[in-house]
């Protein structure tokens, strides 16, 4: 059984991405290197791609509403409220 050949791929990828961005297949980029299959070019430039892509994800709890947020919402509800009242009164089911 063969030891494994590592390699630190991070160095490598910027030499990687120009090759494929020159039109050479992952399997020459393997050869040029001497990888043992095209397999680590593969999962280095998919590993790049989802790190390009990847958004920070916010957790937690929801910022607290201001005081004024909530004075807001509280007159929009008892506006509300008033008008269902008059309709309801307007519509003789009270």
């Amino acid at each position: 059984m063969s030891k494994r050949n590592y390699t630190h791929i991070k160095e490598l990828l910027p030499a990687i991405q120009a090759m494929v961005a020159e039109g050479m297949t992952q399997r020459e980029i393997a050869e040029h290197f001497g990888f043992k299959s095209k397999k680590v070019v593969h999962e280095a430039l998919t590993r790049a791609r989802r790190n390009e892509k990847q958004v920070s994800k916010t957790r937690g709890r929801k910022p607290a509403k201001t005081l004024q947020e909530y004075k807001y919402e509280n007159k929009r509800l008892k506006m509300e409220n008033e008008l269902l009242r008059d309709f309801l009164s307007l519509t003789e089911r009270m």
